[in-house]
């Protein structure tokens, strides 16, 4: 139903290629705003809180429960006014399973962000982060077959 699924989205607004996987189970707040490439996956449960663009990458994958959320409020404001800024998860990248990804992020081409990580800063490309906020602990290395 992956293919539906893009149907659907593209009827409100998403461009989203028709190879991207969408699980059932995502929460998109407004289709408008998604962009996905070629075999980009939302898998299930995702919160897609994209109140500002969310691009997400060819071959990127965004694990089950994770969250991207391209929102926050100015806490030094009295009118506590809402502040939105894109999400770009470039090529290859992969956001872990219950990862959160704050607003204005780029996860760099084939970065890592492990389960349960916390991203408030863009990524290095190839840089893998794990914790609570997310902290670099090494370069992804790829096998060569």
């Amino acid at each position: 139903m992956h293919r539906w699924r893009v149907f659907l989205l593209k009827l409100f607004g998403a461009k989203i290629h028709t190879t991207a996987h969408v699980y059932s189970s995502v929460k998109i707040w407004y289709p408008a705003n998604l962009i996905m490439d070629e075999h980009a996956c939302l898998a299930p449960y995702v919160n897609c809180y994209n109140m500002n663009i969310i691009h997400i990458g060819e071959k990127a994958i965004v694990s089950q429960y994770a969250t991207l959320c391209g929102g926050t409020h100015d806490i030094r404001d009295p009118k506590f006014q809402l502040i939105t800024k894109p999400i770009i998860i470039e090529k290859g990248a992969w956001v872990a399973a219950n990862a959160f990804i704050g607003p204005g992020v780029t996860m760099a081409e084939y970065s890592v962000v492990g389960a349960c990580g916390v991203v408030f800063k863009n990524t290095v490309p190839n840089g893998i982060y794990v914790g609570n906020p997310a902290q670099f602990v090494k370069m992804r290395e790829f096998k060569n077959d």
